[in-house]
């Protein structure tokens, strides 16, 4: 592949303005500009025109072109090999007013590098480029497009001009720079060992990002034989005060073959709704009467102290043909009232998390090999998971029991597969790397991730090109509609 300059500056390299020019206490002269409303619309037109072709993209901003190859360098982590030469030095004198007409090759360098006008780095294809350089021929820019070079595996990143090494590191040199301050505030502000837990795993070549490795077939409806029988099975998707993920989750569920039925606590409380009319039920993430008396705390015990809620909840959790699921804030909830659920008397309770901090991000996630019946066939799989909570830490009198006793459902992951406790891989930092657990017969099943934020394909914020529809976590509500049959 290939990576080319789009530059809307045409060759300007106003400095005014700039993170350079702020790191030596300067304003600058001149500052970048639009010059003509054309560069752009041309520029727009172009990048639609390739679609299909771009492999990467990202605009020039703060720090100017450097700061953009490197930042695209450390989101992929792989080398440059970069050839500025292509910039002619005699452009700088055509238009930079009020600046000396002889500069350096260093100071032309600088301005190249530095500058922050309007631009664009894209990658192509080598086979594109001709395509890239045809699209933009007619228009403004057509002097303005330059290819700077391309991408190694060895993640040294090199810059040349005029065949001499001007600019060198490392990926994992640069972006410990890159990362140093903001390593350094979080090591104040959270927890420092997951900081440096964190800003550790730059230099680790293991921790290459997500991956995807799947033991069934994430696009074979197994639900589908029950679909068409026309039975459409009801689940309580349950929510109290501060819930807001039960949309989500109802259409997950619906999706596999159930009847989704919103069932907020007060219809209990009231006896409005009644736990008998439900085969599945379902408590939902959130932040249930703002997480007052621990996460799910007020949750599980407007169940636990109300005598009709409480009377509801048990037989529910006592017939053998009803299953029941809780999600992040529902997992702290409904681990509360294992007193209640058959079988459950080893599951944890849930903590704040070891960063301090509240966790929003895309973990994965390794599922064991348990008795849970949503994870039915699904023993060995790594995937990406959406993650959100601030209590999510498993806290056990006797975690190793737990660990051992066969009801683990799922494991925070790194890049190779393994369970882990590096932060942030295992984002709440949970001994032996624990996310879900089951009860004994698999009938109820408690996990801290959102696996309803990525039952669809296009959920996720990356996904293997081979997924088409569904999403990896879609296999789970459609082995709970194998369950009831």
């Amino acid at each position: 592949s290939v990576l080319m300059l789009i530059d809307l500056g045409q060759g300007k390299n106003r400095l005014g303005g700039s993170v350079l020019a702020q790191a030596y206490s300067q304003m600058g002269n001149v500052a970048p500009d639009l010059d003509s409303p054309n560069l752009l619309i041309d520029f727009f037109n172009g990048i639609q025109a390739l679609n299909g072709k771009l492999l990467a993209y990202h605009d020039r901003s703060d720090g100017g072109l450097v700061a953009t190859l490197a930042e695209m360098a450390f989101a992929a982590r792989v080398g440059l090999d970069i050839d500025l030469t292509v910039f002619p030095h005699y452009v700088l004198n055509l238009f930079i007013e009020g600046e000396e007409e002889n500069d350096t090759a260093k100071d032309h360098l600088l301005r190249v590098l530095f500058n922050e006008e309007l631009g664009a780095v894209i990658q192509v294809a080598k086979s594109n480029v001709e395509a890239v350089q045809a699209t933009f021929a007619n228009t403004s820019l057509a002097e303005d497009v330059y290819i700077l070079g391309g991408i190694n595996l060895s993640q040294d990143i090199c810059f040349n001009y005029q065949g001499e090494t001007v600019l060198q590191g490392t990926r994992a040199q640069w972006q410990e720079h890159w990362a140093e301050t903001s390593y350094r505030i979080q090591a104040i502000r959270d927890n420092a060992d997951c900081a440096e837990q964190e800003f550790a795993l730059i230099a680790d070549d293991t921790q290459a990002g997500l991956i995807a490795k799947l033991s069934y077939d994430q696009d074979l409806d197994i639900a589908l034989p029950f679909i068409n029988t026309g039975v459409r099975p009801r689940v309580a998707i349950l929510r109290e005060q501060g819930v807001n993920g039960h949309i989500e989750m109802a259409a997950a569920f619906d999706k596999a073959g159930f009847t989704s039925v919103d069932v907020h606590m007060s219809d209990i409380l009231t006896g409005r709704v009644s736990l008998r009319d439900f085969v599945g039920l379902v408590a939902c993430g959130g932040f249930s009467y703002g997480d007052v008396l621990g996460a799910g705390g007020g949750w599980a015990k407007s169940v636990l102290f109300n005598s009709r809620a409480r009377d509801e909840f048990t037989a529910f959790f006592q017939r053998p043909e009803t299953f029941s699921l809780g999600v992040c804030n529902g997992c702290q909830m409904l681990s509360q009232l294992k007193d209640l659920i058959p079988h459950a008397e080893l599951w944890p309770r849930f903590v704040r998390n070891t960063s301090e901090s509240f966790e929003a991000r895309t973990s994965l996630v390794k599922v064991e090999k348990s008795p849970s019946l949503f994870f039915k066939d699904m023993e060995g799989s790594v995937m990406p998971i959406a993650v959100a909570h601030g209590e999510g830490r498993v806290l056990h009198n006797h975690v190793e029991a737990l660990n051992n006793s066969g009801l683990v459902a799922a494991r925070f992951a790194d890049a190779t597969g393994a369970a882990t406790q590096t932060y942030p891989l295992n984002p709440n930092g949970s001994p032996f790397a624990i996310t879900s657990v089951t009860s004994g017969d698999g009938r109820a099943t408690i996990l801290m991730p959102h696996p309803e934020r990525v039952f669809r394909g296009v959920q996720n914020s990356w996904q293997p090109k081979d997924w088409q529809q569904d999403g990896a976590w879609m296999r789970m509500f459609r082995n709970a509609r194998v369950f009831v049959g």
